[in-house]
Parts: C-alpha cells; structure tokens; sequence
C-alpha cells in the first residue's frame, strides 16, 4: 500500500511528465494483403422467430466507402450489431481481414482491434470543450494515474489539430459540444472517432436531420475519410448516398439484394419493386 501511494505523490509532483500515450499501430493480426477487411459470410440471427439476417454475404474493401441502403427491417442495424459485437448470429463467420474472427471477441476488443462505430444520434461530452471531446477520446493509455497527469506529446496534439481541420471545427475548438448545432456534433462524433484510429469506420444514417449545407459539408468530410480508412455508410437519403456512393449494397429482408454502382440499383428491376415502390 504504502508503494502505491509514494508511486501516486511521485505522479502528482511529475504532472508535467509526457506519458508514452502514443496510438497504437495498426492490429499486427489485420491480414488484407487479399484487398478485403471485412468478410461476413453465411451469417442468419432470428429475435423471437424473425429471421432479422438471412444468410448474408457481405465483404467490404480496404480503404472503401461503401453505402447500404435498404427499407426498415432489412437488417441493416443487426448487420452491424454483428459486426461490433453487441449481437451475435446464430450461423455464419465474420472475420475481420483474413485472421481476426470477430465472432470471438467482445465488444471492447473488437474496437480496440479497429473498429469504430458511430450510431444515428451523436453521443458527445456536451460540457466538455471540443478539444476536450477529442483528447479524451484518443487511443491511449486510459488508467487513472495516466489519465489524470498525462501531458499531450506534440504527436497527440498535431493528431488533434489534424482532426480538427478534417472534421471543420477548428474555429469551434473551445466551444462547449452542447452548443454546436446538430450537425457540427455529427462531425465532432466521427472526429471522436477517427481520435481512435480505427481501421473500419460504421456511420449510421449521419446526415438524419441536417441542413442541405451540413449534408453537404458531411458528404466531403466522409469521401476525404476514403483510403485512410475504410468505412461503412448506413442511410435512407437517396440524394446523399448518390453524392458520395462508390459502391452500393441493398439489403432486403436480412440479405444482399442488389450490390454495384448507385446506377446499378436503381436500374435493376427487383430493387425498383422492394425498395424503390416502383
């Protein structure tokens, strides 16, 4: 005991000691010399009967932006659910690159390998400044002593500046998260997010209730994401999936319907009757 608490006064006395909080590398288990980072293959899950995924085969590219669209209830929210951790199939593999089988690990070690997920409604420190947001969202060592008495490295802090000016909130960097407008919090959220340096980014339906300015200022912020990382867009707008889509995927009942270019689905026939009303 008596160790602990001289080991505690010591990193009181030392608050201006830089820590070796540096990001962690990329997964040295993530195999994509394939070209794929995602594979989700023969993958069904039933709640209460309802086959909510249907034997679906899904593989994303590194360094891809891929859009998935589809009605309510095609499976869109579990697919990811599967992929995060938070559910898992009842048949079928998911692996993440050739070797990390995600259906093994747990919700905190599925983002820890790389992967980030961002959810419809942005969940951001609202009392907290947006430097902040991001700073304690950085992939470092968060124990208490380190947390507490850790001084950013010029690393850490040009990460930061470097995601402020991606995400357009460097005027906005000691604004307090809970005055930003709705859009500006969606921004800080993916910025929060980025901070972690994920592999593979999920962003679900990002631009639900935005302004056409903020749609727009999001569809340049998730294309500049293209390469860096790979990432997975979730949305209903048809006008800004068609804005930034490369390659789309629709889902239909928990399975791929239709998969290639936004005018590949929207000329084929059976998307048109399923999705489109037509």
């Amino acid at each position: 005991m008596s160790n602990v608490i001289s080991n505690y006064i010591d990193a009181v006395r030392d608050r201006e000691h830089v820590f070796d909080a540096v990001a962690p590398q990329i997964n040295p288990n993530l195999d994509v010399r394939k070209g794929c980072i995602l594979y989700m293959e023969d993958v069904s899950v039933s709640f209460d009967g309802f086959k909510a995924i249907n034997n679906l085969n899904l593989y994303i590219d590194e360094g891809e932006l891929r859009c998935i669209i589809g009605p309510n209830g095609a499976g869109k929210t579990t697919m990811m659910d599967i992929i995060t951790g938070k559910t898992t199939p009842d048949t079928g593999t998911v692996y993440f690159g050739q070797k990390i089988n995600l259906l093994q690990m747990s919700e905190p070690e599925i983002a820890q390998a790389g992967i980030g997920r961002k959810f419809q409604k942005p969940t951001v420190f609202e009392d907290q400044s947006v430097f902040a947001n991001l700073e304690l969202s950085m992939a470092c060592d968060k124990r208490v002593l380190q947390t507490l008495f850790a001084k950013l490295s010029a690393e850490q802090l040009q990460h930061i500046e470097e995601t402020l000016e991606l995400v357009g909130l460097k005027d906005q960097r000691f604004l307090r998260a809970g005055a930003l407008s709705h859009g500006q919090k969606q921004w800080l959220e993916i910025g929060m997010l980025i901070m972690q340096r994920p592999q593979l980014l999920l962003v679900d339906e990002p631009v639900a209730g935005m302004t056409h300015q903020e749609m727009d200022r999001t569809a340049e912020l998730l294309i500049s994401l293209e390469g860096r990382h790979s990432v997975v867009v979730v949305e209903h707008d048809m006008d800004f999936v068609r804005s930034i889509a490369r390659k789309v995927t629709v889902l239909h009942q928990g399975s791929v319907l239709a998969e290639g270019s936004m005018d590949d689905v929207q000329n084929n026939a059976r998307v048109k009757e399923v999705y489109l009303g037509e």
